[in-house]
């Protein structure tokens, strides 16, 4: 038997519901299904413990991630030493507690379906 759908539902990330600017950076979001989706831009330069941090004020990332990395180059460091590189075309998951960086001079997007909700929110 087929389940539907409560709602059928469409936004575009083009016409983001938020958008939250940081250093070398800017997060956009829109809210389906209940569903918290972001759209991140890492610009050349970008850190996540230079960045980020500031206004996170945790010592690493705390977010988890689960998306599409649309462009760029970026490295992710875990907590424990454990590093890897991804780029344009990977899908990644990313546990919480980690730093990232962009490599080389190519912005970075990716589309994260998990842990944007309070991703470089101001408190």
């Amino acid at each position: 038997m087929l389940q539907t759908l409560e709602k059928f539902e469409a936004k575009n990330l083009d016409q983001p519901e938020e958008v939250r600017l940081f250093e070398k950076g800017k997060l956009e979001l829109v809210t389906v299904a209940g569903k918290t989706i972001g759209r991140v831009t890492f610009q050349p330069g970008w850190r996540w413990s230079t960045c980020v941090k500031p206004i996170a004020k945790t010592k690493s990332c705390e977010a988890a991630h689960y998306g599409y990395q649309l462009s760029g180059t970026i490295t992710t460091r875990l907590d424990d030493g454990t590093e890897r590189t991804t780029r344009a075309g990977d899908v990644i998951n990313i546990p919480a507690g980690h730093d990232g960086w962009v490599e080389g001079n190519e912005t970075v997007v990716v589309v994260d379906f998990q842990g944007m909700l309070d991703y470089a929110k101001k408190k």
